[in-house]
């Protein structure tokens, strides 16, 4: 049983290595064993990066984070969840999904990584600036988002919306799009197509068509 353990452990181990910075494996690794949760990586979701689901009858809580994000992204989405599976055990559905005990959680699981001084300073001092101001999610922190998107590697040709003026023209998951004013913190895009408006994300990475 014990030789199956260390088994088990150096296979989690190989598979982190892939998706967390290498400074952080140790300490995401311990806190899922800890957890004693299912995780699992998984293909790509538009609409979240991870996911945290309590477990009924008695089954295991579960984990599942975007396997397609970049390994500081992997991280903090892997935090952001532990947070939730951390709440649930303390509270049960008692509280609000991303309430006060939520972000006290979230705070906690992210102090070791921002105390170790070991993040590149650009997304430390976005970490510490969500501390102040805790958001809902990674995703939802917009300076956060646009600092980890840095190291996304982004296919030849892709820039962020944000980036292009108004009235550009670019495609987005095979449809073509007018750029429009900015609503808060989305783009109000017409599609050329059917002349029907969207709100498209700042921060969606799309590709310009040169008119």
């Amino acid at each position: 049983m014990g030789k199956q353990i260390v088994k088990s452990r150096e296979a989690v181990r190989d598979t982190f290595c892939r998706h967390v910075p290498e400074d952080f494996v140790d300490y995401l690794m311990n806190l899922f064993f800890q957890a004693n949760v299912r995780f699992s990586i998984v293909k790509s979701r538009a609409t979240k990066l991870g996911d945290f689901r309590a477990g009924l009858q008695g089954e295991k809580h579960k984990i599942t984070v975007n396997g397609d994000l970049n390994k500081f992204s992997f991280l903090i989405t892997s935090l952001h969840e532990l947070a939730h599976l951390n709440t649930f055990n303390s509270f049960g559905r008692a509280v609000m999904p991303h309430g006060e005990e939520w972000k006290t959680a979230f705070k906690k699981l992210l102090l070791p990584i921002i105390d170790s001084k070991k993040l590149p300073q650009d997304i430390e001092n976005a970490l510490v600036n969500s501390l102040v101001n805790m958001k809902a999610s990674s995703c939802t922190d917009h300076q956060l988002s646009r600092v980890l998107l840095k190291y996304d590697k982004k296919p030849q040709g892709m820039v962020i919306l944000e980036e292009l003026p108004v009235n550009s023209v670019f495609s987005l998951n095979g449809r073509d799009f007018v750029k429009g004013p900015l609503r808060r913190k989305r783009y109000v895009c017409q599609e050329v197509r059917s002349k029907r408006s969207y709100l498209v994300s700042s921060l969606a990475q799309v590709s310009p068509i040169e008119i």
